[in-house]
């Protein structure tokens, strides 16, 4: 589903990123771990658009995307979340979930409205049958009507989750999933994990999550692949457990 091939990024005469390759298998979880600094946002912020690389390519489904801004990665299919919580404040958390949907539109304009335009109508149904679905999975029923602004940062994050996977992402990045999460609500999103039909790239500094989460592990130190495979092989790596592990 997701190839990242060759990516390079400078910052002056800092490299951040040095010819990094791997692949993400359609529907797994794959774990972008190292230790601070070994570049890991930065590669995210190439997958979902936020950054250029100096070079290399990034391929969606064989479709070259690395020229596509965020806006049409996101459109097609490319969704993330952050090391801080980015929810909408002023809207409730049903709002913040329906806000993922709206992009779409609603067809028929002012009119539409005005005569309460059949399909318009069934359409925010829909919208709204998926937001409670998304609600309910992540756990966050009881409070869809809260303004995000005033939730815990464990909350906030999974408000973050619910958001980003409600529009049914072909790939999704989550950074740092489990900060601010307490025990119940680590147990949740590991449930809603395993419960989405979509590739999933997770960048986090929670080995056991890690370890008991992922399919595959890619792990980067000062910018570059050092090791790739499944979580038994990476664990016992001697480079891995040089660099970060250890």
């Amino acid at each position: 589903m997701l190839v990242v091939d060759g990516v390079s990024v400078a910052f002056g005469g800092v490299r951040a990123l040095t010819e990094v390759t791997f692949e993400a298998a359609r529907g797994g979880i794959c774990g972008i771990i190292g230790p601070n600094g070994a570049g890991k946002t930065t590669l995210f912020d190439v997958i979902c658009g936020l950054r250029r690389p100096n070079a290399g390519s990034v391929l969606l489904d064989g479709g070259d995307v690395t020229r596509l801004s965020p806006v049409g990665r996101s459109r097609a299919g490319v969704r993330r979340t952050f090391q801080r919580t980015q929810v909408f404040g002023r809207l409730t958390v049903a709002g913040n979930v329906l806000a993922a949907l709206d992009w779409h539109g609603g067809g028929g304009g002012l009119l539409a409205d005005l005569a309460a335009w059949p399909p318009r109508r069934r359409l925010e149904r829909e919208r709204a049958a998926r937001a409670d679905e998304v609600l309910e999975l992540c756990g966050l029923t009881h409070l869809r009507d809260t303004y995000a602004a005033a939730l815990p940062v464990g909350a906030r994050r999974l408000v973050e989750l619910a958001r980003a996977i409600a529009d049914r992402p072909r790939v999704l990045l989550l950074d740092e999933p489990t900060s601010g999460l307490d025990a119940d609500q680590t147990v949740r999103l590991r449930q809603v994990l395993a419960a989405l039909d979509t590739t999933i790239l997770l960048v986090e500094h929670d080995m056991g999550f890690v370890m008991d989460t992922c399919d595959h592990l890619v792990v980067l130190d000062l910018g570059k692949v050092i090791a790739m495979g499944a979580p038994g092989e990476i664990r016992v790596d001697p480079m891995v457990r040089a660099a970060y592990l250890g």
